[in-house]
């Protein structure tokens, strides 16, 4: 801070490439089938491996939306101010231990059950360096994430499947659990 004060740029740049490097990250675009994601879900107990809390099956977060559309509003492209709050804290994504970019493999020994925002706050961060640990996976007999009552209603309301997110989560779910 003093150089900076001091106008001095040349320690301020010094100062922020020994202390603060800067390394550029690239996003791959990963893109995990929903099978692919439903299989670590049901390894992970549909748990969250870094918190513990437990997380609800996609496909019945957007069957909720679309029975309590008011009360469980949700936006195709995440925008926060018109997605209830519920698909950012209890809806389950894919995110790997050790970040790609930070040495880590893309595959399933490295890829583990967390939320959409404990995902969005790892970020490209090391387990370490955020004082997290990896918690041990919940008991998927004992909690299925509501996986069972999404395959349950859409056998009985099955107009739903004219929805193609919920038909494909559906079509993952009953690999998952075959009838």
């Amino acid at each position: 801070m003093r150089a900076l004060l001091d106008n001095d740029m040349s320690s301020a740049q010094m100062l922020a490439t020994s202390e603060y490097p800067f390394t550029s990250t690239s996003n791959a675009g990963r893109k995990y089938t929903e099978y692919q994601m439903t299989v670590v879900f049901k390894r992970d107990g549909f748990v969250d491996r870094y918190s513990g809390t437990k997380l609800v099956f996609p496909g019945t977060l957007r069957l909720l939306s679309r029975l309590m559309l008011e009360e469980f509003p949700a936006r195709p492209n995440w925008k926060m101010s018109e997605s209830h709050i519920v698909y950012w804290e209890l809806f389950p994504t894919v995110d790997h231990i050790v970040p790609i970019s930070r040495g880590g493999t893309d595959d399933d020994t490295n890829w583990v059950t967390t939320s959409m925002l404990r995902n969005s706050a790892k970020s490209n961060w090391t387990l370490d360096e955020l004082g997290w640990s990896l918690l041990s996976p919940g008991d998927y007999a004992k909690w299925d994430g509501l996986l069972g009552w999404f395959l349950a209603y859409l056998k009985r309301e099955q107009t739903h499947l004219e929805d193609q997110y919920i038909r494909r989560w559906q079509r993952a779910a009953r690999r998952i659990r075959p009838e």
